[in-house]
């Protein structure tokens, strides 16, 4: 059975990241995850989700690229060295926090380099990461995202996430399948599921229009979810949206649906 957890980057925002955990923990939910840690103090964050108890799902790895100013490291040729680097410290929070799953955006495409370029250097980053992490006992993953949100994003629909997880080729690399961002990009939500379930590590979700809680919009949630749980898929779902009010009275919306976990 699929378990929630709440995404920390987008929900709570009304509080400090340290608080929002502590308010996670105040209304019930165990699980959590949050993309970018590395502001935060390790063995401050690491004392606080052991105090209460929680679960740190998953964080990204830092593909911040100062060469283009935008979070396309893992594609970059020229920052092959930084990002052995940034994996280097994300080893030392999900081996600290216990993370299940990191994942690697690709970022949007660089302007006047050959695309295959991109590709091969995506392809040897991530086969360089995906043992790192297996020692660790984390799950690497990459997530497409769409290009209406994100124009140019360099991996942006399912088959092209799969295709660079076959051309990875290692068994501690899968792909973050992202409701809300494969809905605009092709939609076929539930076949494309059954399609690549197999490498799914982690899904994530929100509603379209406007990335609002689950139940706003016009995707039938509650269908995907018993697809899920049918298919046998028990990893974790973030609830990563936009609050349309504050994040408290928007949490709601899990009690619409039988079977979900959170604690």
């Amino acid at each position: 059975m699929a378990k929630i957890d709440l995404n920390l980057q987008f929900l709570f925002n009304e509080y400090e990241i340290l608080d929002r955990y502590k308010k996670s923990h105040e209304l019930g939910f165990k699980f959590v995850e949050l993309q970018h840690p590395y502001s935060l103090d390790l063995n401050l964050l690491s004392s606080l989700i052991s105090d209460l108890d929680m679960a740190q799902v998953l964080i990204n790895i830092d593909v911040n690229n100062d060469e283009t100013g935008k979070m396309n490291l893992a594609i970059d040729p020229k920052g092959i060295d930084k990002f052995k680097s940034s994996v280097d410290n994300s080893l030392r929070y999900c081996t600290e926090l216990s993370v299940k799953v990191i994942n690697c955006t690709p970022g949007p495409a660089i302007d006047d380099l050959e695309r295959s370029v991109q590709y091969q250097t995506l392809i040897e980053n991530l086969s360089y990461a995906a043992p790192l992490f297996e020692e660790c006992g984390t799950r690497l993953l990459i997530e497409p995202i769409n290009t209406f949100d994100q124009p140019g994003f360099f991996i942006s629909n399912s088959k092209d996430g799969a295709k660079v997880v076959a051309d990875v080729s290692h068994r501690n690399f899968g792909l973050q399948y992202d409701v809300y961002h494969m809905q605009l990009m092709e939609g076929n939500i539930m076949n494309n599921i059954k399609k690549y379930i197999d490498i799914i590590g982690h899904f994530q979700i929100a509603d379209v229009p406007g990335r609002l809680e689950p139940g706003k919009g016009e995707i039938g949630y509650s269908n995907i979810f018993k697809f899920i749980d049918d298919l046998g898929y028990e990893g974790f779902i973030g609830a990563e949206y936009k609050p349309e009010n504050t994040t408290e009275e928007g949490l709601a919306w899990i009690k619409k649906y039988d079977g979900l976990e959170i604690a």
